[in-house]
């Protein structure tokens, strides 16, 4: 294959996605006088934290719902921060809850997430959630992997008979993507750091989903020509430029379709945040 790959634009597709959110909350707040309720907990002073729960906010008020941000101390103990949860599983007016990780050291973060009613868990990270999804059956599902799988479908007018190869098996979004993807009639690889040749395995893909966190890990030799990439990885680099786990200059060249970094699958996990509020809200008051 020669030339460049097509570019999959996530900021387009998270604006057009939030944009067909808005106009739905608009019509539930017109027929019934309600509106989603989004809350988001966040313990501590980490930086990128803030940043993230700031973000979330603005798009949420920007799409109609209401949003609320419980911005606890980081000496908040394990057994408060489970009351506030408690309170927020409790109140009718809350239809999601979202705990920003990470969380400070001395709190279990699986104990956490466990305590957040599934029909609120509108991260999709608790147990039920996860069991649901390897299920093949209706739950709240992850947003980053949720993303990815918007963005593929934009790319591919069908992904049925593919093969995927996902690098990575993180909980957050290599095993859910990969669960995704086999609801999607694809043939799926989970490769990881063990994986013997793994430009070998991922040679052979049609679609690759890179999430391993090391930057330009993926480089173009290993891409099938005309595959499509989705590029997971957002890796800060000395200059203070971000990059993905994909070497964009190298793969733009053989891949038939590639997300960018920043730009693709980012924007796309916040959008995919507020699509999960309202499905949660959807589920829950029918």
């Amino acid at each position: 294959m020669t030339g460049e790959a097509r570019i999959i634009d996530g900021k387009a597709t998270a604006a057009a996605l939030r944009a067909e959110i808005g106009r739905e909350v608009a019509a539930i707040r017109a027929a019934r006088g309600i509106v989603p309720g989004l809350h988001v907990v966040l313990v501590g002073e980490d930086p990128a934290s803030k940043v993230y729960v700031a973000s979330k906010e603005k798009l949420a008020v920007e799409v109609g719902m209401n949003s609320v941000a419980h911005r606890l101390p980081a000496e908040t103990t394990e057994a408060e921060l489970l009351a506030k949860l408690a309170a927020l599983d409790a109140d009718d007016a809350v239809d999601g809850i979202l705990v920003q990780l990470p969380l400070p050291k001395h709190i279990d973060t699986g104990r956490i997430i466990d305590a957040i009613d599934p029909a609120k868990d509108v991260d999709g990270l608790h147990p039920i959630n996860a069991g649901l999804l390897a299920g093949g059956k209706n739950g709240l599902v992850p947003c980053t992997p949720l993303g990815c799988m918007l963005l593929l479908k934009q790319a591919l007018p069908s992904l049925s008979g593919l093969d995927a190869v996902v690098i990575g098996r993180s909980e957050l979004v290599g095993r859910p993507v990969a669960q995704l993807l086999l609801q999607a009639d694809c043939t799926v690889t989970i490769a990881h750091s063990r994986t013997r040749d793994l430009p070998g395995v991922v040679r052979r893909a049609d679609i690759v989903i890179a999430a391993v966190g090391r930057p330009r890990m993926v480089k173009g030799d290993w891409i099938k020509p005309g595959a499509t990439v989705i590029d997971v990885g957002i890796n800060r680099l000395p200059d203070g430029k971000l990059t993905g786990d994909v070497d964009f200059a190298e793969a733009v060249t053989v891949a038939g379709a590639i997300t960018p970094v920043p730009g693709g699958v980012g924007p796309m996990t916040i959008a995919c945040l507020l699509k999960n509020t309202l499905t949660a809200f959807l589920a829950r008051r029918g």
